[in-house]
């Protein structure tokens, strides 16, 4: 005890504190410290805050982050590599010198804890790249992957790296942007950063730092000690174990990092990194390590258990060699100068100094909500006060966008306001007046000389939460519709054939890239690669569909039958269509003022794709014609925000609006977050499901009848013939994918000339189908909203032990558990098998079969905490949003489709944390094909926003059936999904007579042109098939010059310098473009000049054609007898090129003269 108790003693308390003035504090400790200074907060969410703060205004002190693993202690799982990346960069950037820079380093009590590799493993390991310098790219690649870093085809993800010829792409640790190395032999020409995205550069740089991204790394001295110390630890007996294998090999294994001091022959700890440290402590510190020693120790014991029939076992190092313990942490902390936070006022008769921090004025919380204004007037007056004792005040916004507003508002009180851009400026305010900032501080605070206050004090929500780097939404989408060798595609000629791969052959003695597709009875066709545009894939259902006969009529006759059928199809539909566009709906539009309150009340920034949503359906419903928009966007992306301000709208103009939602758990929690937004506007909000008892049901239909009613929630209980709107204007179908034909088609009764929304994260094939055709209107929202992360996907049979783990994890995390199986039945075997497992989580059950009060009752108690597990069939399917579950395990996945899986995963990682859901099937059950696939898809879709691709998957593995309704059809069997979908949007443009949307005819045709230079990507320099395909199909599609040189920039920017057989590519697909344009059918050139055939033999301005030919001079140019156009003289390779497109240019601008009569 005297022991711990002189430790205290020596820990000198600071009190007032208080939260947002300790950066300030910890700031000047920095600069007055002669060494390093080390602030041991309580979690990451504190030095997470610190961090933002210090970077804004601390800018002369070097502020560094040294993360936990995001782990739990003894895990399967490693921690996340970017968090490692970060320890690591921090642990190499200590040992550098600091320059006379002032040092802080922020961590957490559990970072401390833990033992690092010792100094020697990263004294000198850095490796500074500079542009000029040469550089040996095999010894690059060797530490490279030495380091941690894997390899890969196209670099997206930190610690990832590619070598293509003389380009070098890596993604450094720690860094915000990868970086592209352009290499001449072996000298660095220059360094750029580029974009994962889009792939693109964004800036260049002058040299590039690279520091190790592991806390190990696999070299052979290292694997050596950690065989022997494997071996004295766990005996010989023990090399069996997988991990041991692993690493014997050379490969990591999931889970490595907890074995970390057998790499190593001792270990530190950050204190040894740090010389001459001062320290200072989070408030609760010490009650945090003790839980955290309580934790280490609790999972270590609960490794030593036995491992249960079909695991394998855990072989846990003693706790001793991974973390201190609170004697090794007493012993550390007695020889430094420790000083503790504390946010109070420093009772009478303690020890240690005040610096007189308070927490801030909660003005939000004084004023009652009806009378918001009044804040305004509030903090003006204290401002004077502070004014009058020197204080200087300042209230910080969390975007310019919202300080700007911020300031109107105080001003139009009469409060004297000025912006700053940087502390530098700020600090120099004079007292009485407020200094507006951008700086993302949840609470404000008041010291001697300074008091702030946050947006959050001032309005209660926040108007605006900053933005992040984002994903372009269409790129994820290009991904899915790529060919790969094996595929049945579709010839706009020749029908279905096999693609078989790219093959290169001489044309001539041109070498020319095609591609190999395979017929009936074998027979090869070869399609150069510029025409890859006249194939489409063919859809994923490829069983038992015959080839074609190459040159036979069977195709031609289907896809006449076809088109005949589809015009039907798209001629309904236009009936349906054109008799809404005639209808007038209501022209509403956002009341001023009020819509910009409500706007506020929304806690985050919309993401660009939210706002460009938002933006559509309120010009939609302004437009006075019936909207039907189809929003379609990932779960937990924000589509509820875009169906409230729809209905805020609605409602405020004096309508009704009805929203129907699948689910009566569903309803409830959308009435609740209707209610809470509309809280204070003159709208009532009443909902209707089997969760409303009979006489409110009543009440409510009363109310929707005499419009006392604005915004009904509900079941499709709202479709009941007893209910009867006075004045409805907007219908919102959410989650539509639940809806079933019949339903829809009432929905559709109910709604000729009101406004349509509908939202959902994977819409029915057949819906997306009628949005890709154009006959509704779609807005994708794909960008995920700040700070969520993609849940990590797992898929493996049932094993107790990482279910068990999965759950503590988090349970410890604070959060909340889903438990997923799709038969009522498998419940209750399955809550015996968790309770076996988890004896002390408590578990609740929840499925249709329970009566709506019991269900409410389950779901209420569920979602304040009560219980930590539940247990259901997929009712929890349906857009239910509880932020504090984070992990998902679903049992038996193999019998849930894909919608479901994707629904059901959304429903975790709606919060700050990152979600974890595991899919599981029983270990003795063999998976059948399709189900495998589906699990497969689910693993690849961790990106954000996949939700669009994966209905698109749908469509594509299903068929989209008939759009008018009940007759499913074989329709995409006979022509393959992508030309079916041609033809349904050229009947849908021919219909609307849409002349700007070139002819079907138009289109069915490709000019052939035959130049005699060899075309194609060469190997060496795209050497990656799947990308040299991709590349083909995107350079075929390009329609104008700019989207040409777009291109070619491209190219230099990802693979070097054009080679000329691309250069001749890219000028063809360009020729091919104004052949079109002229009505040119062929074009020829060779050395002795050049031929061109017209199309149907005819051009559109003969006259015009003749007199060019009078005045051309460059060689004799004459029609021959067989209507072609022939251009006489000596041609070099690069002549002819250049001649052609002279050429064209010139009969392209004779066609746009044509006299109107004889172009039609």
């Amino acid at each position: 005890m005297t022991a711990e108790a002189s430790v205290e003693d020596r820990i000198a308390s600071v009190w007032g504190v208080a939260e947002g003035y300790d950066a300030f504090l910890l700031a000047r400790r920095a600069r007055e410290h002669k060494g390093p200074v080390l602030h041991i907060a309580r979690d990451d969410a504190s030095t997470a805050r610190l961090a933002d703060l210090l970077a804004y205004m601390g800018a002369d002190v070097e502020t560094l982050r040294f993360p936990a693993w995001d782990c739990l202690p003894y895990d399967r799982v490693s921690p996340n590599p970017t968090i490692v990346a970060e320890r690591v960069a921090t642990l190499t950037r200590l040992l550098e010198p600091a320059n006379g820079k002032p040092r802080l380093l922020l961590t957490t009590v559990a970072a401390v804890v833990q033992r690092v590799a010792p100094r020697s493993t990263f004294k000198g390991q850095s490796l500074t790249i500079r542009q000029g310098e040469s550089l040996d790219q095999e010894f690059l690649i060797e530490l490279l992957v030495a380091n941690g870093y894997t390899r890969t085809d196209t670099v997206m993800e930190a610690g990832e790296f590619a070598s293509r010829g003389g380009i070098f792409d890596l993604y450094p640790a720690g860094a915000a942007e990868p970086v592209r190395l352009d290499l001449f032999g072996d000298e660095v020409e220059n360094i750029r950063a580029f974009d994962p995205g889009s792939q693109r550069s964004t800036s260049r740089l002058q040299e590039l730092t690279l520091r190790p991204v592991s806390e190990f790394s696999l070299d052979p001295e290292s694997i050596s000690r950690f065989r022997t110390g494997w071996r004295d630890v766990f005996g010989p007996a023990a090399a069996a174990d997988p991990l041991y294998e692993h690493v014997s090999d050379g490969r990591r294994y999931p889970g490595l990092e907890h074995w970390l001091p057998l790499f190593h022959t001792e270990m530190e700890t950050v204190f040894d990194y740090l010389p001459g440290v001062s320290v200072s402590l989070d408030y609760q510190a010490e009650e945090v390590l003790k839980t955290r020693l309580e934790m280490i120790d609790d999972h270590y014991q609960a490794r030593r258990q036995p491992p249960r029939e079909g695991e394998t076992p855990y072989r846990a190092l003693p706790p001793h060699l991974l973390y201190l313990d609170s004697k090794g942490w007493n012993a550390i902390l007695s020889r430094l100068p420790v000083v503790a936070f504390s946010p109070y006022a420093k009772p009478d008769g303690a020890r240690g100094m005040d610096v007189g921090g308070r927490p801030g004025k909660m003005f939000a919380k004084i004023v009652p909500n009806a009378e918001r204004e009044k804040v305004f007037t509030l903090l003006g007056e204290q401002v004077r006060d502070w004014g009058q004792v020197n204080r200087r005040a300042y209230v910080t916004a969390w975007s310019k966008g919202s300080r700007e507003r911020i300031g109107t508002l105080l001003r139009e009180h009469g409060v004297v306001t000025q912006s700053y851009e940087n502390w530098e400026l700020a600090k120099k305010a004079k007292p009485g007046s407020v200094g507006l900032l951008t700086l993302g501080l949840e609470r404000g605070f008041v010291a001697e000389d300074m008091a702030f206050v946050s947006e959050q004090d001032l309005l209660g929500e926040r108007i605006g939460r900053p933005p992040r780097r984002r994903r372009r939404a269409d790129e994820l989408i290009a991904e899915a519709g790529e060919i790969t060798a094996g595929d049945l595609v579709v010839h706009q000629d020749y029908g279905i054939g096999r693609y078989d791969g790219l093959e290169t052959v001489s044309v001539g003695v041109a070498p020319h890239d095609c591609l190999r597709l395979l017929y009936d009875g074998n027979e090869k066709l070869y399609l150069p690669v510029e025409n890859i545009e006249l194939l489409s894939r063919f859809g994923s259902d490829q069983a038992g569909v015959p080839l074609d006969k190459l040159g036979g009529v069977a195709w031609q006759g289907r896809k006449a039958r076809m088109k005949q059928r589809i015009r039907d199809m798209a001629s309904d539909l236009i009936k349906t269509a054109a008799a809404r566009a005639l209808k007038e709906a209501p022209v509403l539009a956002p009341a001023e003022g009020l819509w910009d309150e409500f706007c506020a009340r929304f806690p985050f920034v919309e993401t660009d794709d939210q706002a460009r949503a938002i933006a559509d359906v309120l010009e939609d419903m302004g437009s006075g014609r019936p909207m039907d928009r189809l929003v379609c966007g990932d779960v937990g992306f924000g589509k509820t925000e875009v169906a409230l301000r729809a209905a805020f709208v609605a409602a405020m103009s004096g309508g009704q609006v009805a929203v129907v939602v699948p689910t009566t758990l569903l309803a409830r929690q959308h009435y609740r977050t209707f209610a809470a937004r509309f809280e204070g506007f003159p709208i009532k909000v009443a909902q209707l499901s089997r969760m409303v008892t009979g006489k409110d049901a009543t009440a409510v239909r009363k109310g929707l009848a005499d419009g006392s009613i604005n915004v009904v929630i509900g079941t499709h209980a709202l479709l009941a013939k007893t209910v009867q709107f006075a004045a409805l204007e907007l219908l919102i179908i959410d989650e539509e994918q639940h809806f079933g034909v019949a339903h829809k088609e009432k929905l559709k009764a109910l709604r000729d000339d009101v406004h349509v929304l509908t939202l959902s994260a994977t819409p029915l094939p057949r819906t997306l189908q009628l949005s890709l055709s154009g006959v509704r209107e779609m807005s994708l929202i794909a960008t995920p909203p700040t700070d969520r992360l993609a849940v990590r996907t797992f898929i493996m049979p049932f094993d107790s032990v990482v279910i068990r783990e999965a759950i503590q994890r988090e349970r410890f995390r604070g959060g909340q558990i889903f438990c997923v199986a799709p038969r009522i039945e498998d419940l209750d075997r399955l809550a015996e098998r968790l309770t076996a497992i988890v004896p002390d989580a408590k578990l609740i059950q929840a499925h249709g079969r329970l009566t709506p009060t019991e269900l409410e009752r389950v779901m209420t108690e569920f979602s304040d905490g009560k219980y930590d597990i539940l247990l259901s069939t997929n009712i929890v399917e349906s857009g239910l949003d509880m932020p504090a579950v984070n992990t998902l395990i679903i049992h038996r996945a193999d019998m849930f489709g894909l919608g479901q899986l994707y629904q059901l995963r959304g429903r975790v990682g709606r919060g700050k944390q990152r979600g974890y859901a595991y899919l599981t099937w029983p270990q003795t059950h063999v998976l059948s094909a399709s189900a495998e696939k589906r699990l497969e898809v689910m693993q690849t879709l961790d990106t954000l926003g996949a939700g669009f691709t994966l209905a698109s998957h749908d469509l594509d593995l299903r068929g989209a059936g008939n759009l008018l309704g009940d007759q499913q059809s074989g329709h995409v069997r006979e022509v393959g999904i992508e030309l079916y979908q041609q033809m349904l949007e050229d009947a849908v443009a021919d219909l609307r007579a849409d002349a700007s949307r070139r002819r079907a005819e138009d289109r069915d045709w490709t000019p052939n042109i035959i130049v005699g230079l060899p075309v194609l990507i060469p190997v060496d320099y795209v050497p990656d098939l799947p990308v040299r395909l991709g590349l083909y199909r995107r350079i075929s599609g390009l329609a104008s010059d700019a989207e040409l040189e777009a291109m070619e920039a491209e190219l230099v920017d990802r693979f070097g310098a054009v080679p000329p057989e691309v250069k001749n590519l890219l000028d063809i697909v360009d020729l091919k473009r104004l052949c079109r344009a002229a009505g040119i059918e062929r074009l020829e050139a060779g050395p002795k000049g050049m031929v061109l055939q017209f199309r149907q033999n005819s051009f559109k301005n003969p006259a015009g054609l003749v007199q060019w030919m009078g005045r051309w001079k460059d060689g004799a140019v004459r029609l021959r007898p067989d209507h072609k156009l022939a251009v006489v003289r000596e041609l070099t390779n690069v002549q002819r090129i250049d001649l052609a497109r002279r050429v064209l240019r010139d009969l392209v601008k004779l066609v746009e003269r044509a006299p109107v009569a004889e172009r039609a």
